[in-house]
């Protein structure tokens, strides 16, 4: 993605409080990431604290949500000694095996950390697009909402109406779709993408983040107009009350940087009030995952 001079000057102008609501660490040597194989070069290091550092104090961002990046506890066990030693990092967003008989007990010993926020299960690959309904979670989903709890949904448009039915099942459970359901972006959004989101408009526990769209696309000059289509259409859903702003760091790097991102994000926002853009930057995020209880 090229520079955009445009966005340069509104951040270097407009600076303003934001909290990054999806980003990632790993450390390869740990094991967790069977995802992650040498041929995706640029993600195949270690990406640690010290290598966002710059990009989060250039670009006023005062917190981030850390979220899981591997379907092992171990790698949250990680994930949380990070939060505990970085200053930015405000909140754990892990994994559990929902299918397991501990689970309850492992999320009661993960619930002891205050920077643990919530649970996110990897749904996007998953064939059975009603997995996460299954009756043997009932427990879970109850132990969420009641202890404010966040349920993070990774998942792609086909998982949706799943995803509505566990909110109607759970309304005091929050919910938060990921990356606007993994839309592609190269072309208009396509009808069923924009009905299965409407589907939400009235469910106050479910709100959405926009983040990782520039990665689901194919050119490698993302600009504003591009997004704007997807944008106008989470916020006629969502409003700016229930969207949150992520970068989905370091995996925005495939095609995109930090500073882009920020830059883009603003010529989305510009015609939004100021409370409406701080709502988006950073409020929502911070209710959502319950920072100030920190």
């Amino acid at each position: 993605m090229s520079k955009n001079p445009i966005s340069e000057s509104i951040v270097n102008r407009a600076p303003i409080d934001k909290v990054d609501s999806h980003q990632h660490f790993w450390e390869l040597s740990r094991g967790f990431y069977d995802w992650l194989t040498q041929d995706i070069q640029l993600l195949y290091k270690d990406y640690l604290p010290e290598c966002l550092l710059e990009e989060v104090k250039r670009n006023h961002v005062n917190e981030t949500i850390l979220v899981q990046a591997s379907a092992t506890e171990a790698e949250t066990l990680f994930l949380l000694e990070i939060a505990e030693k970085t200053d930015y990092v405000a909140g754990v967003v892990g994994w559990i095996d929902m299918e397991s008989q501990t689970a309850l007990a492992t999320l009661d010993v993960f619930n002891q950390n205050p920077y643990f926020k919530g649970i996110r299960p990897m749904l996007q690959d998953m064939d059975d697009v009603d997995w996460i309904l299954d009756a043997q979670f009932v427990p879970i989903f109850a132990y969420l909402s009641a202890n404010n709890l966040t349920f993070d949904a990774l998942v792609r448009e086909h998982h949706l109406t799943a995803i509505y039915l566990l909110a109607k099942q759970y309304p005091l459970l929050k919910i938060v779709i990921n990356h606007c359901a993994k839309p592609h972006i190269d072309k208009p959004p396509s009808v069923y993408w924009k009905i299965q989101l409407s589907q939400f408009k009235a469910l106050n526990n479910v709100s959405i983040k926009l983040s990782g769209l520039v990665t689901e696309a194919l050119n490698n000059d993302v600009n504003a107009a591009q997004i704007c289509p997807y944008f106008d259409h989470i916020m006629s859903i969502f409003g700016t009350n229930r969207i949150m702003w992520g970068s989905d760091w370091p995996v925005l790097k495939l095609n995109g940087d930090y500073d882009n991102w920020v830059g883009l994000t603003h010529e989305l926002l510009v015609n939004y009030s100021l409370t409406e853009q701080q709502n988006i930057w950073a409020n929502n995020a911070r209710v959502f995952y319950n920072l100030s209880a920190i």
